[in-house]
């Protein structure tokens, strides 16, 4: 599984037809109006995404991260970055709002270390920020500021849309975020879940050019953004299995399938499933199952 989804990925959920791509150099910047993206046909998945994204949002939403889910209602000012996993939930099939997206190179060399210099973006810091009914009409307006520079012909436009961004950044820092947790009834259940949905997503293996990128706990809590020993805890309290049996089993189970079912040889199955020498592979097929990988396939 890719460690990020990216902006194509979102722009094809997002839109019927591909929106018009920015010149080179401009960081990929773009920005919408939330009633132009259909929303997908379905719930977008859990996942970091390559791109950073500011949204203006009306009405009633729902943002999950891994340990927590935020409660959006009314007018809020939102902002995701793509060191942090997240689903974004509408509640309200209506809602309007605005959103903006760019690279990282959007802001490289303008600030010493990118973006990442802004509070709003940073790790541990709150990224949510409801806004009064004034607060909303300044937000607004600097959104429907950009939306008319991004369609027009000016040469150094992009320049502008960069301190146009700029302009709502520092507008929200002077701003006291605020969150309102949405309590789920376990958040255990809710951790395990999203651990099993992306233990799921890398399965089933279909090319021997496919290969597992996640094979350990610290792998899935580096992605969920836990610690490892929250991971750990969760999965085990709700499913009385430890995150490596569940990890193992379903290896085992994918190893399983492809000895019985395909052609190919065991060291590129080995190669597919992790595992840096065949050796290694039979020793843990042998240690789930009983049995040697060439007797299963013999069967």
């Amino acid at each position: 599984m890719p460690d990020k989804k990216s902006l194509a990925a979102f722009y094809a959920h997002k839109f019927h037809d591909t929106p018009p791509i920015p010149p080179l150099g401009a960081g990929e910047f773009n920005v919408f109006r939330l009633a132009d993206s259909n929303g997908g046909t379905s719930p977008a998945p859990y996942a970091r995404y390559d791109f950073f994204k500011i949204m203006l949002i009306r009405g009633r939403h729902r943002c999950h991260y891994a340990d927590k889910s935020i409660e959006l209602t009314g007018s809020t000012l939102i902002f995701f970055n793509p060191a942090v996993p997240y689903r974004f939930e509408r509640l309200d099939h209506d809602s309007a709002g605005y959103f903006c997206l760019f690279k990282e190179s959007f802001y490289l060399e303008y600030l010493r270390n990118g973006i990442q210099d802004m509070t709003m973006f940073q790790r541990g810091h709150q990224h949510v920020y409801p806004l009064n009914n004034n607060q909303d009409k300044d937000v607004e307006l600097l959104f429907e500021k950009m939306l008319n520079e991004a369609t027009s012909d000016y040469r150094f436009k992009y320049n502008l849309l960069r301190n146009q961004v700029f302009e709502l950044l520092h507008y929200t820092m002077k701003m006291q975020p605020c969150e309102n947790l949405f309590e789920h009834p376990d958040a255990n259940a809710r951790i395990t879940s999203i651990f099993t949905e992306m233990l799921e997503r890398q399965f089933p293996i279909e090319s021997i050019a496919q290969c597992l990128e996640m094979r350990s706990p610290a792998d899935f809590a580096e992605k969920l953004a836990v610690h490892v020993n929250h991971l750990n805890r969760a999965v085990k309290l709700t499913t009385g299995k430890t995150t490596t049996e569940h990890i193992s089993q379903r290896i085992t189970a994918e190893a399983t399938a492809l000895l019985k079912h395909t052609d190919w040889n065991i060291a590129d199955i080995s190669y597919c499933l992790g595992f840096a020498h065949p050796s290694h592979f039979t020793y843990f097929f042998k240690k789930q199952t009983n049995a040697t990988p060439t007797s299963v396939r013999n069967v």
